[in-house]
């Protein structure tokens, strides 16, 4: 293997130098499309309220990104507080099962949905669902 550089290559890294070209980054390109598939958000502690309010924004904010599926990690329930009050809803209290019931409910969420696993939601030992979104046309 020979050290030296013939002199068009040294006038080629010259003019690259001197350029204001950029190269894209492989890394970058590849950090980008994993996002865009998929992502995930855990909504452990939140509010029935605060995490109606979380879920929204964040199907709105996947859907304009492109992303194909949101993984929802609510928990499965079982340290409920609510499960301990006669006058709530054992169901609809969790969020387990009140943040999709939210989802379904809300036409201009299920405009970008194709489908909610709902089997995840009805099984007692998954804390958490998937939501698959449409692509923006």
């Amino acid at each position: 293997m020979t050290n030296k550089l013939s002199d068009k290559d040294k006038k080629d890294w010259q003019d690259f130098l001197n350029s204001s070209e950029k190269l894209d980054s492989k890394d970058v390109d590849q950090t980008i499309k994993s996002k865009i598939l998929e992502r995930s958000i855990d909504l452990h502690g939140y509010t029935l309220d605060d995490a109606n309010k979380e879920i929204s924004n964040f199907i709105e904010n996947c859907y304009l990104d492109r992303v194909k599926k949101i993984n929802v990690i609510t928990g499965k329930g079982m340290r409920s507080k609510n499960l301990d009050n006669p006058y709530q809803s054992t169901d609809l209290s969790i969020l387990k099962h009140s943040v999709p019931e939210y989802i379904k409910s809300n036409p201009e969420l299920m405009k970008k949905i194709i489908k909610i696993d709902f089997d995840s939601v009805n099984s007692p030992s998954k804390g958490s669902f998937e939501i698959f979104l449409k692509t923006i046309r």
